[in-house]
């Protein structure tokens, strides 16, 4: 979504739409070719059963088979698998165009489709209070039934790599892990794909980064990775593994199976014929279709959570002909925002500079009536809403950007500004709090003063899209991909559970229809 301004993971699980999440995995496929770029490290397929984890937004949903529908994404990424061809073997496809070079005698290929990465092999979504990197403590039946299924729908479609988890299954580091990935992914799951570490994963195996350097490589290597992400220190991983072997404590056995892995996949992807980036997808970067579809997804995950006491008064949709409106909030109008992490640097940015996009707060100009009169104030005061007459306010706050480790958080309250925002305004006018997250938020204490609330996730660069269904050019049809809680203290808290006492349910969203032209 970095590329794209496409939502993230999580918005994607909401629209239940696996057609078009095939769609846009291979829109992403020509934004990555455009860049010169043939692997993607996509899907993250984790299954978040604590929204404590600061990657909550990276997975689809705490429900297993939801998070297998959405592994549609791979055929979208890579291109459809033909029928009857052999399972587990890495596939890329797509649409081949081919051109005549005036200074060669050889034609030249275009492929529109790249390498996609299941990831985090596995567990990773299930640790400890969430937090990230830590010990996902279950048995067996538990990792095979909720943590599992989505490698197995990943590899039947073609899934080219695999990337392990920083995170440890009953104290044991998956980056060490020899049962899981060489007994089972490769032996008995039949994964003919290569398997990748993470950033500096194999560095984590010891609880001091880097302490052993030595056993890190060693144990990881036999446990059956076969390619290392070594950011910096690649001479250090490349002398120690070469005298490794000599040593025989890796034996030639595994640096074959790697070596064999590493280049099946590279002669799928056509590597060696096609060795350098190919830009001839440049016009694809950005480009208007991509947008349309962004904001299509856009509409299509949004989840309305409250719309009125009264069945017979619903606040939204919402007049787009009212005299006097404020917007309000942090995130009204902060492109940065509404992307989140992983959009242009790691733990995203705020403001409107950061890539091309619509705020939310440009979507609602573009689509109330021009007579309309638009107040905005980021963080107003009471006397100040009530002193303007306003007929209705949209509220528009939530969590700053982040990612991994920096996104953790045991309260998972919103942030000031938002609530002195949100309280401020709700007190003094009818008012709809569009709240923008990466995962449920503590909603309840507040939830009598607010008219209507809408769950809006992370949107991503087209926040037009949250305008066209808060006025009614299209309806509500998003549903919840994660139990929304009452609580932290109810945490772990999953649909299922014997405690399962939730505010909003698995699977819960209102509706609304669209309103005429």
């Amino acid at each position: 979504h970095s590329i794209l301004g496409f939502d993230t993971v999580l918005n994607l699980s909401l629209l239940r739409d696996p057609d078009l999440v095939k769609r846009i995995g291979a829109a992403t496929a020509l934004e990555v070719r455009a860049t010169g770029i043939p692997y993607a490290f996509a899907p993250c397929i984790a299954v978040c059963r604590d929204p404590r984890w600061g990657r909550c937004y990276e997975s689809y949903s705490e429900d297993p088979k939801i998070v297998q529908s959405m592994t549609e994404i791979i055929p979208g990424l890579q291109g459809e698998i033909p029928a009857n061809s052999r399972k587990g073997v890495p596939y890329l496809g797509g649409k081949l165009t081919y051109y005549y070079s005036y200074h060669a005698s050889h034609l030249k290929l275009h492929r529109d489709k790249v390498l996609a990465c299941a990831k985090h092999f596995v567990g990773d979504g299930g640790t400890t209070k969430g937090i990230n990197e830590n010990d996902t403590v279950i048995d067996r039946h538990e990792l095979l039934s909720i943590h599992m299924p989505a490698y197995y729908n990943s590899i039947i479609k073609g899934v080219s790599t695999v990337m392990v988890s920083y995170s440890s299954w009953n104290g044991k580091k998956m980056h060490a892990h020899h049962e899981l990935i060489t007994d089972f992914l490769k032996n008995t799951l039949r994964f003919r794909g290569f398997v990748i570490s993470d950033w500096l994963g194999i560095d984590k195996i010891t609880p001091v980064p880097h302490s052993n350097y030595t056993y890190s490589v060693e144990a990881s290597i036999n446990a059956g990775i076969d390619m290392v992400m070594v950011p910096y220190n690649y001479t250090e991983f490349i002398d120690i593994l070469k005298d490794l072997v000599k040593k025989n404590a890796v034996p030639m056995s595994r640096i074959d199976d790697a070596v064999r892995r590493i280049l099946r996949v590279k002669y799928t992807a056509g590597l060696f014929e096609n060795p350098l980036a190919d830009y001839s997808f440049a016009d694809q970067l950005g480009s208007q279709p991509h947008r349309d579809l962004a904001r299509e997804a856009v509409r299509k995950s949004l989840v309305l959570l409250k719309n009125g006491e009264k069945a017979d008064s619903p606040p939204l949709p919402l007049p787009k002909n009212a005299s006097r409106i404020l917007v309000a909030g942090s995130h009204a109008n902060n492109l940065g925002y509404q992307c989140g992490g992983w959009t242009m640097s790691w733990l995203g940015l705020g403001g409107n500079n950061i890539t091309a996009g619509t705020t939310i707060l440009n979507g609602i100009s573009n689509t109330v009536d021009p007579r309309t009169e638009i107040v905005y104030s980021e963080n107003p005061s009471v006397d100040f809403v009530k002193s303007h007459n306003f007929s209705y306010a949209i509220v528009i706050v939530g969590e700053p950007p982040y990612a991994e480790t920096k996104g953790d958080s045991l309260n998972l309250t919103i942030p000031e500004p938002g609530l002195s925002t949100m309280n401020n305004v709700c007190a003094s006018v009818k008012c709809v709090v569009v709240l923008i997250s990466g995962r449920p938020l503590v909603i309840q204490p507040y939830l009598p003063s607010i008219d209507a609330l809408v769950a809006a996730w992370l949107p991503g660069s087209e926040g037009q899209g949250v305008a066209d269904v808060l006025f009614g050019d299209y309806g509500f049809t998003g549903k919840l991909p994660f139990t929304w809680f009452k609580t932290v203290d109810q945490l772990p808290m999953n649909y299922g559970d014997s405690h399962y006492d939730p505010l909003f349910p698995l699977g819960y969203g209102l509706t609304t229809v669209p309103v005429a032209a």
